[in-house]
């Protein structure tokens, strides 16, 4: 009783219990006024006041006590009532100390644990996800996560709450000493609601593209008679491929196919890798060359026509990188499958005199040209950019060759330049200078790669809208986008090869000086290691066209010498190179005390090919706090995909890395790891 006389009311209920009392001051008020009139009206009225007060106030604390027994048994009545409902509430509720053990659980949270619950340790315990590392900092805070318990995925939320917020739990909570705030838990069951989300994502379309790459060239190797058959045998190995998946075929033009299938059955082809690829290569009927694919797919939340401007996007990307390869296009990125073989090589030039045409036109709409290769300069870079500055030379224009610091490699070869008074001074500029010149009617050109951040000045293209790429390298996701002419032929050995062709069609007898024409040939050169890398016919017929311009073989040859530091370091790096796996060789340079430790390491990875029984090389160089690895092989191994699955890039056979750090041991570690991989699943 003494806790219900400590009780006090307040707010509305007060006021409602004391109006009356309130009332009767008034009263008093009024009866002191009528008594200054009329004395005896003033002596009634105050009779009856007094009779007012004392019933008012009799019955204030009567009904007082009264109202205040029924509110005590109706707060809990109305606490069990809470506490049980919280109890027998349908949604999986509990109650955590901060430390995360256990303070209180609902019934349906008890049937989610099941028996073997205990009260006094922690939930992560039972449930991993829900630890002390996603519960909310603050009070208030609220923090969410997925989990999977017996099959089933739910939905966590936590909220922090503070102890003083819980006056409504179950007297059966001990709240212990010192503790400021609780972790209130409830799950969301959503297994259901993922299911149907899955679903719907399988059944998504998925659209494609194939071509058959090298079409031309196959349908020339074999009989007339037996082209029909060869065209049919590759239609039913297409068809049955995706039959199998329950895919639609559709063919729009004699070498050209429409595809589309739902993304479950799309999941069938990545794991099996696009086996099509190496299917259809099967095919003979009397052809020399093996049919190859590419094939483009496009994934898409946005709609169908946007996958399949996905899969335009995709097959532009896989016949631009050499086909034989399938390339998966989505909103969060592009993938490669695939491209074990060299792109075969066309011996019509047609499409170098049309690109030789365009370019001449967009040269001759422009004031000044700016040429660009690409960082830490080679020969190959150099050379290419030398035939460029000739063909704006041969059409009136004005030219620049961007070149910031010349490698040790063309150092020689840009002195040689810079001495001749046959030159401008303004031949070779910064990229600073590069700046000041470029304006709305220059044009730029990028020479051996098409990534513009490898590029000696990547703000020159958003400076101009006039930019053209020539370049040999097969194309990767972040390549040039904005460029007006973009000539890219993976099959070319070299771009020196591709500048050449072009310079016989830029303009009508054009004067390649012979100082020029040994630089070009001396990219060829390095390029194709002497002429034993992806040479072909019209490799030959470029360098043919040099020798007849004046380029001369024994200038070149002194170009390549090493002084006897280099040719020491790399003895260094071909010493300590470990074959790994019997078939691949890893080696690093450190410590060289060289000028141009990439080209050392370059050629030290070029010779270890020459070892009996190694596919593929690895050469691991330090350079200006960067590292550098240069990679080859001959024909078994595509040393591009390798290194593009580590940043890096390149071509089939010739491709490298950088790192900003100079862990040598650990990305040898990571080159292991990756020919492991691929091993493992069968792209190696």
């Amino acid at each position: 009783m003494s806790e219900k006389q400590g009780m006090r009311l307040k707010g509305t209920l007060k006021l409602y219990m004391q109006w009356p009392l309130v009332m009767s001051v008034i009263l008093i008020v009024m009866n002191g006024w009528v008594y200054y009139i009329e004395r005896k009206a003033g002596i009634l009225m105050a009779i009856c006041v007094l009779v007012y007060l004392i019933v008012t106030v009799s019955l204030y604390f009567y009904n007082k006590s009264t109202l205040m027994r029924a509110l005590v048994e109706f707060a809990a009545q109305y606490g069990a009532m809470q506490n049980r409902l919280l109890k027998e509430l349908e949604t999986p509720y509990a109650i955590l100390l901060e430390n995360g053990k256990i303070l209180w659980l609902n019934d349906e949270f008890k049937m989610i644990l099941g028996d073997r619950i205990r009260q006094d340790v922690s939930l992560s315990r039972y449930m991993n996800e829900i630890n002390r590392g996603i519960f909310p900092k603050e009070e208030g805070q609220q923090t969410q996560v997925e989990i999977s318990f017996e099959e089933r995925e739910y939905l966590a939320k936590l909220r922090r709450i503070s102890v003083k917020e819980v006056d409504g739990v179950p007297p059966t909570i001990e709240v212990p000493l010192g503790s400021k705030d609780f972790i209130a838990v409830y799950l969301e069951d959503v297994t259901e609601l993922n299911e149907y989300i899955q679903a719907k994502e399988e059944q998504r379309l998925v659209a494609g593209l194939i071509y058959i790459d090298n079409y031309d060239e196959v349908i020339e190797s074999v009989e007339e008679v037996r082209q029909s058959l060869l065209l049919a045998l590759i239609d039913r190995k297409i068809n049955q491929y995706f039959t199998k998946v329950n895919g639609i075929v559709k063919k729009v033009e004699t070498d050209k196919y429409f595809i589309v299938i739902a993304k479950r059955n799309f999941k069938l082809l990545e794991e099996d890798r696009f086996s099509l690829l190496e299917d259809v290569k099967s095919v003979n009927v009397g052809n020399t060359i093996p049919v190859t694919l590419g094939i483009g797919l496009g994934i898409s939340k946005e709609g169908y026509s946007q996958s399949y401007n996905y899969a335009r996007i995709a097959i532009d990307q896989a016949l631009a990188r050499g086909g034989d390869q399938a390339v998966v296009k989505d909103c969060s990125g592009i993938t490669y499958y695939g491209g074990k073989r060299e792109m075969t090589s066309k011996n019509t030039r047609v499409k170098a005199r049309v690109k030789a045409e365009a370019l001449r036109e967009y040269m001759m709409t422009s004031d000044y040209i700016l040429v660009m290769g690409h960082k830490m300069t080679d020969v190959d870079s150099l050379g290419a950019a030398i035939g460029i500055y000739r063909a704006a030379v041969s059409v009136g224009k004005t030219a620049h060759i961007v070149l910031n610091d010349p490698a040790m490699a063309v150092r020689s070869l840009h002195e040689s330049y810079v001495k001749s008074t046959d030159y401008p001074e303004d031949m070779f500029v910064n990229s600073e200078e590069a700046r000041e010149m470029v304006s709305d009617s220059s044009m730029v050109v990028v020479v051996d790669t098409n990534r513009p951040q490898m590029t000696e000045c990547p703000e020159l293209l958003q400076m101009t809208k006039n930019i053209v790429v020539l370049d040999h390298h097969r194309q990767g996701s972040d390549n040039i986008e904005n460029a007006k002419l973009s000539y890219i032929e993976p099959y070319a050995s070299s771009a020196c090869e591709m500048v050449s062709e072009i310079l016989q069609y830029i303009a009508e007898d054009v004067k390649l000086p012979a100082m020029e024409a040994s630089s070009m040939f001396a990219g060829m050169l390095v390029d194709t290691n002497n002429f034993t890398n992806r040479t072909g016919v019209r490799t030959f017929e470029a360098a043919a066209f040099l020798r007849r311009c004046g380029a001369d073989i024994p200038y070149v040859r002194k170009i390549f010498r090493d002084d006897m530091d280099s040719y020491r370091a790399k003895a260094s790096i071909i010493s300590n190179a470990e074959v790994y796996r019997r078939q691949f060789a890893i080696a690093r340079g450190e410590n060289l005390k060289v000028d141009s430790p990439t080209i050392i390491g370059a050629q030290a990875a070029n010779e270890l090919l020459d070892i009996e029984g190694i596919r593929a090389s690895f050469v691991v160089t330090i350079y200006n706090g960067r590292s550098y690895v240069s990679a080859r092989a001959i024909d078994e191994v595509n040393v591009q995909i390798i290194m593009e699955r580590l940043g890096g890039g390149g071509h089939l056979n010739t491709a490298g890395a950088q790192f900003e750090h100079t862990n040598v041991s650990e990305i040898i570690y990571k080159i292991k790891a990756q020919l492991d991989k691929m091993i493992d699943e069968g792209d190696i």
